[in-house]
Formats: C-alpha cells, structure tokens, sequence
C-alpha cells in the first residue's frame, strides 16, 4: 500500500514513496521552474513516474501553499506560483495512471505529525508552521479539518491587532506578520537599530549587509541577547494567538513546525506564558501541550503521500 506524496515549494519540489505506516522508502528533490506554470506538473509528472518504477503504488498526493478546493483538485490560489483556479488535479491525471489528491502544504505536514510524529496519541491536534509565513493545520476527533470549501485553517490570517501591519493576504494585523520567520528578521533588524541589547546583531548586519534567517538563528542558537529577545517577542504574539484558537477549537496538543521551531524551548517557554495569560477561564480551561514537530522536513510528502492513500481507498 505504498504512495506518493510530492511537497510543491516556492523554490523546491521534494518527492518521496511512503509506506502505509509513514516511512520514506525513496525520495527525490529538484529545484521548482522559475518558468511558465505548466513546467511545474512536467516536472511533477516526472517524479511521479520515477518514484513509481517498480513498485505498486496506490495513489499520489500533491501539495502545495495556497486555498485548495474540498474535491482536492483545483488550487484557487497560490501565493508563490501563478495558480488561479489551476485544475492541477486534471492536468497530471492525464497523465500518469493512478488516482490523484492535492491538498495545502500545511494540511499535509500537520497530518503527517498527527498519524506519525508529534500529535499520534492525541484526537484534537493544531499545528502551525513558522516559516517565511504562517501555516496551519487542524485535527479534530481524528479528522482533517479543510472548511466548507475546502480552504479552511488559515491560521496564520488570524487576526490579533486590528488594523495592524498589512500583511499579504490584503488584511492588516494577521498573526503572520507578528509570528513567523518574516516577523523574527523584522523584530531582530529593529533591535538593531536600537543598539543595547542588539549591537551583536548590529555588527552581524554591517559585516554581511544583511540580516538573514540562518544569521539570527545562528545568534539564538548561540543565547544572544537581542536575539533570543526577539524570538520571545514572537513567542508571545503566538501564545496569544493560540489562547484564541483554543477558545474555539480545544486541542489537546499545539504543534510548531517550520524552521523557526529549531528553536525549541527557547520558542515554546513564552508561547506557553503569553497563552496562560491570555486564555479565556485560566484555572478552569485544562490546558493543552505545547511540542516541536517531529518529522521536519519530511512532514509534507509523508502527509500528502497519507492523505492520498485514504482518498483513493476511500472512494
């Protein structure tokens, strides 16, 4: 019962066969066409039949940042790649001879954490990824929750500041633009600016004319002050976002992932402040845990493999 599951990023696509029981048996990566959108499902195309050669393979699922319909066939609209309702279902079903799902990047990484990593002993699971932005994802009773129309779980165009930063979406104060990797730069490079605390961080930006995600995490790795200063100001914007999202969903178990959550305690010690001090009813809510994710940068094409396995012996 083997699947595919390909990871559609904004600058690689990553492919990989999984077992039924999550395991990578082969993988592949290439880098994503900078060209004319119809060079991405080549490409995927491809790496379908590569992964494929030799083995029985029930389904595949690909995935990708943007809102994908509930039928898991057509991306309304994808930030980094020109897809604006993109029958992507379609146009590689045409071409390949097994069933095909797509499915949000998010989605796909929080099941892969739900059924093989972080969230496996729980019902009622959130994930959110901080990367470039914020993504997320939602279990519920053992189920993926997608919305109505199948574009549910946005988390990171929750709202915590009214008219706040405009962020891309075309909204003002999204959690993104205070929580993710994007967010962490800005708060570092202020820092910066201000002297004290951020004169290391100072130094770092005039010697490599920039501050970077590998430079500050190289700085938070390392206990500097601004930097580690900035990672709890984001800590906290995010512990407020998830006292919020417990009001309405209850999970048991917050899940961060994406390459902000290298970070570990350093991250999760004031998310986990700022929720208690927000929560609606704290002393009576019960609260829920608060993990790094697991399978890294696996998650994607295990979830999107898993997914599509269900789908296909599903219907």
């Amino acid at each position: 019962m083997h699947a595919i599951g390909i990871d559609i990023g904004g600058t690689k696509i990553a492919g990989a066969l999984v077992s039924e029981t999550g395991e990578i048996i082969a993988e592949d990566r290439q880098p994503t066409p900078a060209g004319e959108r119809g060079q991405i499902v080549d490409l995927v195309v491809a790496m379908i039949d590569r992964l494929a050669t030799g083995h029985e393979v029930t389904a595949a699922g690909v995935a990708a940042a943007g809102f994908v319909d509930a039928a898991q066939s057509t991306v309304y609209y994808a930030p980094n790649i020109s897809w604006r309702n993109e029958p992507l279902q379609r146009l590689i079903s045409e071409r390949v001879s097994m069933p095909i799902t797509i499915d949000n990047d998010a989605n796909a990484a929080g099941w892969a954490e739900y059924r093989f990593g972080a969230g496996r002993a729980v019902t009622d699971m959130t994930m959110l990824t901080i990367g470039t932005g914020v993504g997320g994802a939602i279990v519920t009773q053992g189920h993926l929750f997608r919305g109505g129309f199948g574009a549910g779980a946005e988390l990171g165009h929750l709202r915590v500041v009214p008219d706040g930063l405009a962020c891309g979406c075309g909204a003002r104060g999204c959690i993104e633009q205070y929580g993710s990797g994007r967010a962490l730069l800005r708060m570092a490079n202020a820092l910066a600016d201000a002297g004290g605390i951020g004169l290391a961080l100072a130094e770092a930006r005039a010697a490599n004319g920039e501050l970077n995600g590998t430079i500050v995490g190289e700085f938070i790795a390392a206990g500097d002050p601004g930097a580690v200063h900035a990672l709890q100001e984001l800590g906290r914007w995010l512990g407020q976002a998830c006292a919020s999202l417990s009001a309405v969903l209850d999970p048991q178990l917050f899940v961060f992932g994406g390459g902000v959550a290298v970070a570990g305690d350093l991250l999760l010690d004031p998310i986990r402040e700022a929720y208690l001090q927000h929560l609606p009813a704290r002393g009576y809510h019960p609260e829920p845990g608060f993990v790094i994710a697991e399978l890294e940068n696996d998650a994607g094409v295990v979830g999107a493999a898993d997914l599509a396995r269900i789908h296909a012996t599903a219907h």
